[in-house]
C-alpha cells in the first residue's frame, strides 16, 4: 500500500482521554486493580497521569468497558456524567458557558466538539427541535455504551447549569440497547428514553433555544471562538476508517436482514466495487467485516442476561436460533449458552 494511502486511512481519532481519567480515578478508590486493565485496553499510565496527553479513542472506550466489569458499574458513564466536575471540560465548556443563549451554546458545543474527542461529531439541531445528535468518525459505534451515555448526560446537565433550570429533553435515544431502562436513567432524563434506536441525540422542546445562559459573556466568547477556531484548525482532516464507517452502517440493519454488501455501499453513497476496494485498503474483506462484527455483537449480547438466545439471534439477522449457534460455535468454539453460562456471576 503506497505510504499515502495507509497515512489516509491509518489515521485514528483522538480524545482528551478526561472520561479514561475519571473512570480510572473511580476504579482506583475503589481498590480495583488498574494495571491490567490499563494493559488490555493499550494505555500507558504515563497517558494517565500527563493530563495533557491524548488517547486512542478506541482505547478510551476499551477501558470504560473494563472499568464498568471491574466496578460491576453497568451505569459507569452515565454515574462518571452526573459526579464530574463541568470546568474540567475546559475550552469546550466556557465557549458554550458565555454564549448567549442555549441554542448558541449548542451549536458552539457541536461545532468544537472534535478538539475534545474526535471521534464523536455533534450536530445541532433536528427539524423543528432543539437538540444534539452524535455521530461515531474512525470507530464503531457497537464498542462503545458508557462514552456515549455520558456525552448525553453531560449535555442535560450543562443545559441545566447554563440555564439555571432543570430542562429535561423531549427524548433520548441510544443505538445500543439496554433492557430494561433503569430507574436512575429515566428520573435524570425523563420518560421517553429510547435504546436501540436507529440515531443517537438529545432532543429539547424549541423554546429551550432562546433561553439565556446565566453566565453569558459575549466578550469571552469572541476570544474563545478565536482559540477554538485555531485549535479546529489544526485537527488532523481525515481520521475515519473505511471499516468504521461500514461497521456503523452495518448494525442498524443486521435485525431486517439487509446487512448485504450492496446495500452498505448504497448507504454510504460509493458502488460495491469501491466498498470492496476501500476494505482491502484497510486488510479485510466485507465478509470479514460483518463476520467480525456479528461475533463481537453476540458475544456484548450474552452478556445482557434480559436478551434471549433466540432475540440475540435475529438481532444479528438470524431467522433461525440453529444458524447462531452453528455460526457461534463457529466464531468461539462454544455455545451461545455455554458462553452465557460461563460469563453469569
Amino acid at each position: 500500500m503506497p505510504d499515502s494511502e495507509a497515512k489516509r486511512f491509518g489515521a485514528l481519532p483522538s480524545a482528551t482521554g478526561g472520561i479514561t481519567r475519571l473512570a480510572y480515578a473511580r476504579a482506583k478508590a475503589a481498590g480495583v486493580n488498574t494495571d491490567p486493565l490499563l494493559k488490555s485496553a493499550g494505555i500507558t499510565q504515563l497517558q494517565i497521569d500527563d493530563p495533557a496527553a491524548r488517547l486512542n479513542v478506541r482505547d478510551q472506550i476499551s477501558f470504560l468497558n473494563l472499568a464498568a466489569d471491574a466496578l460491576r458499574d453497568d451505569l459507569l458513564g452515565f454515574h462518571l456524567a452526573q459526579s464530574c466536575e463541568l470546568r474540567a471540560i475546559g475550552l469546550l465548556y466556557y465557549v458554550a458557558a458565555s454564549s448567549e443563549t442555549l441554542g448558541q451554546a449548542l451549536q458552539q458545543a457541536a461545532r468544537y466538539s472534535t478538539i475534545v474527542n474526535e471521534g464523536v461529531s455533534l450536530k445541532y439541531g433536528n427539524g423543528d427541535d432543539a437538540g444534539i445528535t452524535f455521530h461515531y468518525v474512525g470507530v464503531s459505534r457497537h464498542l462503545d455504551r458508557h462514552q456515549m451515555e455520558f456525552f448525553a448526560t453531560t449535555t442535560v446537565r450543562i443545559c441545566r447549569q447554563l440555564t439555571g433550570q432543570r430542562v429535561t429533553p423531549l427524548r433520548v435515544k441510544f443505538t445500543h440497547r439496554r433492557d430494561p431502562i433503569s430507574s436512575e436513567l429515566a428520573e435524570f432524563f425523563g420518560d421517553n428514553v429510547e435504546f436501540g434506536a436507529a440515531v443517537d441525540e438529545t432532543v429539547f422542546a424549541p423554546p429551550i433555544g432562546l433561553s439565556p445562559v446565566v453566565s453569558a459573556d459575549p466578550y469571552l466568547n469572541k476570544l474563545l471562538i478565536n482559540y477554538c477556531e485555531e485549535a479546529l484548525a489544526r485537527r488532523p482532516a481525515n481520521l475515519s476508517s473505511f471499516r468504521s464507517a461500514v461497521e456503523n452502517a452495518i448494525v442498524p440493519l443486521l435485525p431486517h436482514g439487509k446487512a448485504q454488501a450492496a446495500e452498505i455501499a448504497g448507504k454510504l453513497g460509493v458502488s460495491q466495487r469501491t466498498l470492496a476496494r476501500r476494505l482491502t485498503l484497510e486488510g479485510v474483506t466485507f465478509s470479514e467485516v460483518l463476520e467480525s462484527l456479528k461475533s463481537s455483537l453476540a458475544q456484548r449480547y450474552l452478556a445482557d442476561e434480559s436478551l434471549s438466545i433466540s432475540q440475540i439471534a435475529w438481532l444479528l439477522g438470524y431467522q433461525e436460533v440453529s444458524a447462531f449457534t452453528h455460526a457461534f460455535k463457529r466464531w468461539t468454539g462454544k455455545t451461545p449458552r455455554e458462553a452465557r453460562s460461563r460469563t453469569a456471576p
